[in-house]
């Protein structure tokens, strides 16, 4: 799949741009600060529907409007899909589909696959857990699109109990509002479980892709890995002993192999063992303690953590390990009927040494289509010839 057109309308710094786009490598140069990153975030937007810089729409919408609109035109194969995306202030975004009546946004979903490098990439593994938690959960709505569901489902749930948590902690809580926690335990058990069968289930792909991207980015004397750290597996019952799933593992990988075990009603039934074992420290804190919210992704590199141990160089060759380990799960479902993505690389050569440059250039360089922004040319590795556009304040200048 490639990306033919893009049309945006108050999105970001633009009151309207239009850009095409070929297959292979298009490079768009131009000065910071000047626009090149919000049309790439238009387009990761497009198949995510989240940013990759910030958390909420209303920065996304050109200053002084109420909504913004990304169209883009997309061909796999013989056949050409039209999305339109409304992006609004006040009520819920809306999308079409081959100019069809408008639908759900996240309808759009599982339609333009992207992955998208970014130097906000460093978070994933010197930020806090929940950047970690949000690169499993976008890539895999991405790659099936119904875990959209799933995540909305766990959302809404565990606001519900929460909520009631802080009535408990207010001094507000009564026998009633016990059996009405237990309800809400047992949606999440079930919610939890359904997200938590899904995440492991893709830490298990992605874990010889990332060893073997991080490999091909270095000297390969340190091996990648991803281990999966649920909260069921470190709660104890009021005896001290385990409340749920198995102890902790030996060695990287064994943690999530033991949960893999489990299917999502097995999950279920340790969420609510998890719940009873946790409730009255839950209702001191007011605030659920148990659950996919509070786990963890932790990276490894060679024999200790990458957070805290890597050095930057290191830490680079990880976050970069990842998206190309996410390339790859993708590029095996486009082997059996799926997609294969656009590659997005922003502004990230500037923040690479000139060996890793050249080896990420030569990795993503037979991608089916790969766009890429750059201050300048010289942050371009030769490897990655193409079509250059140049960005100019508020729009573009083709350069052929």
């Amino acid at each position: 799949m490639y990306l033919e057109h893009l049309s945006l309308t108050d999105f970001r710094s633009y009151a309207q741009v239009d850009l095409r786009f070929d297959p292979g490598v298009t490079v768009l140069v131009g000065s910071n600060g000047i626009g090149k990153t919000n049309l790439m975030e238009a387009i990761g937007y497009l198949a995510t529907l989240s940013s990759h810089r910030v958390s909420a729409d209303g920065p996304l919408l050109r200053f002084g409007t109420d909504r913004a609109l990304i169209r883009a035109k997309l061909v796999r194969g013989e056949q050409s899909t039209i999305l339109e995306l409304e992006i609004n202030g006040g009520r819920a975004n809306r999308g079409r589909i081959n100019r069809s009546n408008p639908v759900r946004a996240r309808d759009l979903l599982g339609i333009c696959h992207t992955v998208l490098f970014a130097p906000e990439d460093l978070a994933l593994v010197k930020g806090d857990p929940s950047n970690r938690r949000r690169f499993l959960d976008e890539l895999l709505v991405s790659l099936v699109p119904r875990h959209a569901a799933t995540r909305s489902d766990y959302d809404r749930v565990l606001k519900q109990r929460n909520a009631l948590l802080k009535s408990a902690r207010a001094g507000k809580f009564t026998a009633g509002h016990e059996a009405t926690l237990d309800v809400w335990d047992q949606h999440m058990a079930r919610a939890g479980a359904e997200l938590l069968h899904a995440r492991l289930e893709l830490v298990e792909r992605l874990r010889p892709h990332l060893n073997s991207a991080y490999a091909q980015l270095t000297d390969g004397s340190k091996a990648a890995d991803a281990v999966y750290r649920s909260t069921l597996q470190n709660m104890m019952d009021d005896d001290g002993e385990p409340a749920g799933a198995s102890t902790a593992p030996s060695e990287p990988g064994q943690q999530a192999e033991d949960l893999r075990l489990l299917s999502v009603d097995d999950l279920a039934e340790r969420y609510v063992q998890a719940f009873a074992a946790s409730r009255r420290k839950e209702l001191e804190r007011g605030i659920s303690l148990v659950g996919p919210h509070r786990d963890e992704l932790e990276l490894v590199l060679g024999q200790a953590p990458a957070k805290g141990y890597a050095s930057h160089g290191e830490t680079w060759s990880m976050c970069l390990s990842l998206r190309l380990a996410s390339y790859y799960v993708m590029l095996d479902d486009a082997r059996t009927g799926g997609s294969a993505p656009i590659l997005i690389l922003d502004d990230v050569f500037a923040e690479l040494d000139v060996q890793r440059r050249r080896k990420l250039a030569a990795i993503v360089a037979g991608a089916e289509q790969v766009l890429v922004t750059a201050a300048v040319d010289a942050d371009i590795p030769d490897e990655l010839a193409g079509r250059r556009v140049k960005v100019i304040p508020g729009g573009i200048d083709e350069q052929g």
